[in-house]
């Protein structure tokens, strides 16, 4: 027997390891758990078990996940996408939903309302509410990013899995104590859910500061343009509008909104003249976020095929590099 094979006969089979590992999780003993999950998946993946190696990972994930031992299972989520990397799988429809059922385990706790601030108990507990909801989305963050890249190295969509991209967006919205619509739109624009991106939309606007409704709204839509998206940059302004009715919500009116209105009206014909007179006609509400204006250079780029001078310039490419 070569060496290769009696390294691989002297490791069990895969499942009574899973049990093994699943009984001491029940049993509380997380972090022990932790390292034999991550020593035992190394030792298949050496010998190049990795089928066995990925059901241990996502098992354990999942588990740990259920016991909302978070920093442990979004740990072993990674590891699970690490392991796919390793093995060369490409991204499709099964492992995808592998990846959605460790998704789908990743807690959801409502943050406390009514709190009396003037207790201090009452402050402590919050402050400690608000520091696990945190741990929460940068845990699963870190998971479906690293599952975006692999879907995108490996996958059909340059852009990453669209699925991958709107679960990270509804994951940072409803679990984030001040959701970051820049984050949040900037994955739903790279989904394919305009109809739950545009009741995220409206939701945000029943709640933000004076002034930030017509900025998000802009923002959704012209994330949309600078991936080339014109079907679905129409088509959560009509959606918002009839949800923003339905809920007797105010649609903004505003230059910001003209702006976007012309844009889109423009932008189905060849007409980069009138682009160009449009950016600098309303130059003022475009200058409200310096984001607009790196959005609009890719925007341009995508519909009239005019290149940046310099392809490195400006933060929106370092912002949202993976």
């Amino acid at each position: 027997m070569s060496r290769e094979r009696f390294r691989k006969a002297l490791l069990p089979p895969g499942a009574e390891n899973i049990e093994k590992l699943k009984n001491l999780v029940k049993e509380g003993n997380y972090y022990g758990a932790q390292q034999m999950y991550k020593t035992i998946s190394a030792r298949y993946a050496t010998v190049g078990r990795f089928s066995e190696a990925l059901d241990l990972l996502q098992s354990g994930a999942c588990l740990q996940l259920e016991h909302e031992q978070v920093t442990c299972g979004g740990e072993l989520a990674v590891l699970f996408v690490e392991m796919l990397v390793k093995a060369k799988v490409d991204f499709d429809d099964d492992y995808l939903d592998r990846i959605r059922k460790i998704y789908k385990k990743f807690p959801r706790i409502p943050l406390p309302q009514n709190l009396g601030l003037e207790d201090d108990d009452e402050i402590h507990r919050l402050s400690e509410t608000l520091g696990a909801a945190k741990t929460r989305v940068e845990s699963c963050t870190s998971f479906l990013k690293a599952a975006i890249k692999w879907s995108s190295d490996t996958g059909p969509r340059k852009l990453g899995s669209a699925e991958l991209h709107d679960m990270l967006a509804e994951y940072i919205y409803s679990e984030s104590p001040e959701a970051d619509m820049t984050r949040v739109s900037l994955h739903f624009a790279r989904g394919r859910n305009p109809k739950k991106f545009a009741s995220t939309l409206v939701n945000f606007m029943g709640k933000c500061y004076p002034g930030e409704d017509d900025l998000a709204i802009a923002r959704a839509v012209l994330m949309y343009l600078s991936v080339g998206n014109l079907r679905d940059a129409n088509n959560i302004m009509d959606e918002i509008k009839k949800l923003a009715w339905a809920k007797e919500l105010e649609f903004p009116e505003s230059e910001l909104m003209r702006f976007i209105d012309y844009l889109l009206q423009t932008l189905m014909r060849d007409a980069l003249p009138l682009f160009n007179m449009l950016r600098q006609k309303f130059s003022s509400s475009i200058e409200r976020d310096p984001m607009f204006i790196e959005l609009l250079e890719d925007i341009r780029e995508k519909f009239y095929g005019v290149r940046r001078k310099n392809p490195l310039q400006g933060m929106f490419g370092e912002l949202f590099k993976m």
